[in-house]
């Protein structure tokens, strides 16, 4: 009979934790390396009322996170807002829509899909990641509606992590005070052939994954090269022949969406809109001295315009480009 009382006394203070939501639980003892689990879960909580920015998950201590994944089910839930605070800065770093965080724009419900490091499994919701997202002192992690929603909708959420985690990116060890940022650009206009700045960081770091989401008239703008000015070079290198072709794709991605560890097409309606994700995780680009990365409205080479005979078109873009740096 003790052992039943003791267990359940436990299990009720489990649930009492993950109504909470806030409070880090520790899952085991620390490890031999100093590794420990901590983490936390929220069921069917209401903390987004009126659009207030509620706090998810708070942490004091060295580690990083390594799971996180949220349910839900109202308007916009894709546009949710998720921030990342580490190390007591007071604007997030990271800083993003749930669904373009995850690699997803237009709010495409296209589901089930998923690869390693992210994926959504349900209809609308089951959105997952597993970044590794560093932090030296303290993480705190939050939640908020999209601009101009009401109410109060249930809301679950689940995030993990790990106490002294060290993290490496395609064989190369970071460094311990490498941090991963977000660079966003959101509902840009871009004239055609004008190159836009995705990312343009002055420091030394390894670009780990990037999401375009883009729309216009026609597809011209896939004829993009994305370029990369590294170390402050005047001259790019060229990550790709076209834009299709970054995200491993070809022919206007002709034969639909796909999901790959590499990179995927998560929203296509031809000749109009598309969305597309590209990790660099095994494909590793880093820099010492500054990393500027591009797209262009379409693309032209020796007075040659490539493309629909009708060119390209003004073209707007909302880019997510992520990077470990130091």
């Amino acid at each position: 009979m003790t052992n039943f009382i003791s267990r359940r006394s436990a299990a009720n203070a489990l649930l009492a934790g993950m109504a909470g939501g806030a409070t880090a639980l520790p899952v085991n003892a620390a490890s031999p390396g100093g590794y420990k689990s901590i983490g936390t879960a929220g069921k069917e909580k209401k903390v987004l009322k009126d659009g207030a920015e509620a706090e998810l998950f708070r942490h004091t201590g060295t580690g990083c996170l390594t799971h996180m994944w949220f349910g839900g089910d109202f308007h916009n839930y894709g546009l949710t807002r998720i921030r990342v605070y580490v190390d007591g800065e007071r604007l997030a770093s990271i800083d993003m829509e749930l669904m373009m965080g995850h690699g997803i724009g237009f709010q495409d419900q296209g589901a089930p899909w998923g690869v390693e490091r992210m994926g959504k499994t349900g209809q609308p919701s089951g959105i997952y990641n597993t970044y590794r997202i560093p932090f030296g002192q303290s993480v705190r992690v939050t939640a908020q509606r999209a601009r101009d929603e009401t109410g109060d909708p249930p809301f679950w959420w689940i995030i993990r992590g790990v106490e002294n985690l060290p993290i490496e990116v395609g064989g190369i060890p970071l460094a311990a005070n490498a941090r991963l940022k977000l660079h966003k650009v959101e509902n840009r206009t871009v004239k055609p052939l004008e190159e836009l700045d995705m990312c343009n960081t002055p420091g030394s770091g390894l670009l780990y994954m990037v999401t375009i989401a883009a729309k216009s008239s026609n597809f011209c703008f896939l004829e993009s090269c994305i370029r990369a000015y590294i170390d402050g070079a005047r001259q790019p290198m060229l990550l790709s022949s076209g834009m299709e072709d970054y995200f491993l794709g070809t022919y206007y991605f002709n034969r639909g969406k796909y999901y790959t560890p590499v990179a995927g097409l998560t929203h296509l309606i031809p000749d109009k809109e598309v969305c597309a994700y590209r990790f660099h995780e095994r494909d590793p680009l880093v820099f010492a001295h500054g990393l500027r990365l591009t797209v262009r409205a379409g693309e032209e080479f020796n007075g040659k315009v490539f493309g629909p005979e009708a060119g390209p078109k003004d073209t707007e873009f909302t880019t997510y480009v992520w990077a470990y740096e130091w």
